[in-house]
This record gives structure tokens, C-alpha cells and sequence, in this order.
């Protein structure tokens, strides 16, 4: 790919992923982020099955692994505080209901990012106004910068795709909502949790902490189902009122945590939704990560596809030897079977986080329950594990130009 001029949007997971690959095969890599600096908080993430291979393969795995939290499991309360159900990390071969592997997200980034510097070079605090694929390339126009040509333009930048948008309409064509909101923050670690998590939930609604940064501080979450509704993602203010509000009444530590929501320093809101589209480029113009494939936090799976993607969209650009187009149809046609399985697991697996009905609590609670006690417990797992380790990594060392 020597003397491919490559941009990237969004400098979240999967747009320095991949910035990363595609230096390493020789690209000119630009990646362009609306925030004003490296976004460092975040929630909790897992990476999984063969996303842990993308790592050890990009050689972060010993830098993910020191920054990883630490968190060795799982347990259901009931409203007094009483553990009546747990799973531990350690099981399912770290790919069960709590992965081995768990980072925050803003240090997963922090990686990404040091791991691509000097290959690639970043711009912050500007965005991509318009999109121009000429047969010379892709003109594109920003909204502070000059405009610029590329060879290649990838929207890695996120659920509400900018890239997208321009590049194939609207987000209510696109987004597949999946019936529940999920809002994170974090709080001090006023639950004296040690490398744990605890979950509570009543029909419709589940709150829950995990201790994070050497145990000093939680990840406080709440979900709750809901058919869609408007709402702006920016005005923070009106979203922290709908966590109390759709919070309200509930029992175990709920109040505690939502008290925290004032002086958090980072709040994350948005519906669980997934991304469908008939293709994921037009063009020389593509998408990867949440912005192509969303599978939503429900699926558990977010960081990790978007790892894969990254790995797979960067080794099949420089296996067309230049020949962007090709590169990206066969990308697609490479991932789009397994991406395509974990959305169909992303979109059953809202009952397990979020049950309707208290029997449906106590069934959840019941199932963890038999894992944990039956020596073949991880049958009843078989299928989520199957899917974290069921796509196989392509070779693309033949490719690498350079190793950064």
C-alpha cells in the first residue's frame, strides 16, 4: 500500500486500529477526530475470542494486559445486597458473561494511539464536511481544514456515523433499535467492591457497579427497556433526567449511585441499537467498526469485532495491491458471515442483561446459579463462546512494509 493516502474518522477503537495496520503495510495514514483531544474515559470494555489474537498479533498484548482492570467476576444481588448468583472471570476460557480481558476504554485508546505515533498522523477538533469520490480519489472538504484528496476514506466514527451519513443517508434507515437504553458513569467506590461486579435488576430495568482503577472508584451503569424515543445526545443535562427518572424507586444501592451523576466526570447515554446495511462501502469510501456493523453493547462484542474488522479491512486493502475498491468488497465479504452471527446474538441476549419480569430475573439469577456448580457448566455457554473464537485470522504478514 506504499504511497496510499489513507483517512480515517474517529479515533475511538477501531480507527486507530486500524491506522495501525495500514501504516504497518505502508499507507499515508491521516485520522481525523471531531473531539478536541484523545477521548480517556469511557466505560468498561471486553475483548474477546479473536480479538485478543488481533492484539497479540499488533504486539499490545503485554500493554493491554497491565491496563487491564482486573475485575475477577460477577455476581446478582437482591435488593438487601445479598450475592445470590456469581461467575468468575477466570472460567469459559475468559470468554463467558465477564471476559478475562476487560479494560477501560479510554486506555484502550491510549494504547492504540501511542502504538500508531509517528505512523500516523492525527487531527483533532475538526470533522469531515463533505465527501467528493472522483476518479482521481475521494475530495474531501472538512469543516476547519483544507480540503484534502485521499485514496481512501474510512468512517470509523461510531453508532451516529458522520461518514455514513454522508455517504449513504440517514441514520433511521440504518439503526435497528433493539429495545433497551444503556447509560454508564463513573462514581466513587462508596460499595467497597475489590476487583468485582454487582448487578441488580427489577423487570425492565437493571443498575450495577464495577470496581475500576485499582478499586477506587466504580463504573456505575444502568439499563432499561424502552421502545425508541427522541432524544439529543448532546444535551447531557436532559439525559442524566431520564436515568433518574426511569431509575426512580428502585431498590439495592440505586440511589447511591445515581447520586453520583452531577459530579461524574464522564456520562454515557444512548439506545442499544445495531447498524444494518446492504453494503459497507461505496466506492473508495468505507466503514468499519460500530459505524459498518454495530452489534450494540448487548452483544459483548463491540470492541472485539471492531479489533477484527480493523485487522481484516487494513490486510485486504494491501492484499489488492492498490486497488482500493477490490480491497474493500473483499473485506466485507471475508467478515460480513461472522459479523452477521454475533447481531443475531446481540439481538436475543437483551432478556439476559435486562429480564421483563421478576421471574425472568430469577431465571437469569437460576441459570448463572447452575454454571457456576455443574462441572460441564460451560455447555450452557457453548454458543456465545463459540462465537467470540469463530471467525479464523487471515495471514497478512506478507503485506507489512513496516512494523511501527
Amino acid at each position: 500500500m506504499t504511497g496510499i493516502k489513507a483517512l480515517i474518522s474517529g479515533a475511538g477503537i477501531a480507527g486507530p486500529a486500524l491506522a495501525f495496520w495500514l501504516a504497518r503495510y505502508g499507507a499515508e495514514v491521516t485520522v481525523i477526530e471531531s473531539a478536541p483531544a484523545r477521548r480517556t474515559g469511557g466505560q468498561l470494555i471486553d475483548i474477546r475470542g479473536c480479538g485478543r489474537d488481533v492484539i497479540t498479533r499488533a504486539g499490545l498484548a503485554e500493554a493491554v494486559a497491565t491496563a487491564r482492570t482486573g475485575a475477577d467476576g460477577l455476581s446478582f444481588v437482591n435488593a438487601h445486597g445479598r450475592r445470590h448468583a456469581s461467575v468468575r472471570a477466570d472460567g469459559f476460557g475468559g470468554d463467558g458473561p465477564v471476559a478475562e480481558t476487560e479494560i477501560l476504554r479510554g486506555a484502550l485508546v491510549d494504547i492504540l494511539h501511542d502504538a500508531t505515533d509517528p505512523a500516523a498522523a492525527y487531527l483533532f477538533g475538526d470533522r469531515i464536511r463533505a465527501l467528493d469520490d472522483r476518479p482521481d480519489g475521494v475530495h474531501v472538504t472538512f469543516e476547519k481544514a483544507a480540503p484534502r484528496r485521499f485514496d481512501l476514506v474510512i468512517g470509523a466514527d461510531g453508532l451516529h456515523s458522520g461518514v455514513r451519513g454522508l455517504t449513504f443517508g440517514p441514520d433511521h434507515t440504518q439503526l435497528r433499535h433493539l429495545g433497551h437504553y444503556l447509560s454508564f458513569w463513573t462514581a466513587p467506590n462508596t460499595l467497597g467492591l475489590r476487583d468485582w461486579t454487582e448487578v441488580y435488576s427489577e423487570p425492565g430495568r437493571t443498575v450495577g457497579a464495577r470496581a475500576v482503577n485499582r478499586n477506587t472508584q466504580l463504573m456505575a451503569f444502568f439499563s432499561f427497556r424502552s421502545a425508541p424515543f427522541r432524544h439529543d445526545p448532546r444535551d447531557t443535562g436532559a439525559l442524566k433526567a431520564v436515568v433518574r427518572s426511569r431509575a426512580a424507586g428502585m431498590r439495592w444501592s440505586a440511589d447511591e449511585l445515581i447520586d453520583h451523576l452531577d459530579d461524574t466526570p464522564d456520562f454515557y447515554f444512548d439506545a442499544c441499537s445495531q447498524v444494518a446495511l446492504p453494503h459497507w462501502s461505496s466506492g473508495r469510501i468505507g466503514l468499519v467498526g460500530d459505524a459498518a456493523f454495530c452489534a450494540s453493547p448487548l452483544s459483548g462484542h463491540g470492541t472485539t469485532i471492531a479489533l477484527v474488522g480493523a485487522y481484516v479491512l487494513a490486510g485486504e486493502l494491501a492484499k489488492a495491491a492498490g486497488d482500493v475498491v477490490a480491497g474493500l468488497r473483499a473485506y466485507e465479504e471475508r467478515l460480513r458471515p461472522w459479523i452477521t452471527r454475533v447481531q443475531r446474538f446481540g439481538q436475543g441476549n437483551g432478556g439476559a442483561m435486562t429480564p421483563r419480569t421478576s421471574a425472568g430475573v430469577a431465571f437469569r439469577s437460576g441459570m448463572v446459579a447452575l454454571q457456576e456448580r455443574l462441572p460441564l457448566g460451560d455447555l450452557l455457554l457453548r454458543d456465545q463462546i463459540r462465537l467470540s473464537n469463530g471467525f479464523t485470522l487471515p495471514d497478512y504478514t506478507p503485506y507489512e512494509r513496516t512494523r511501527p
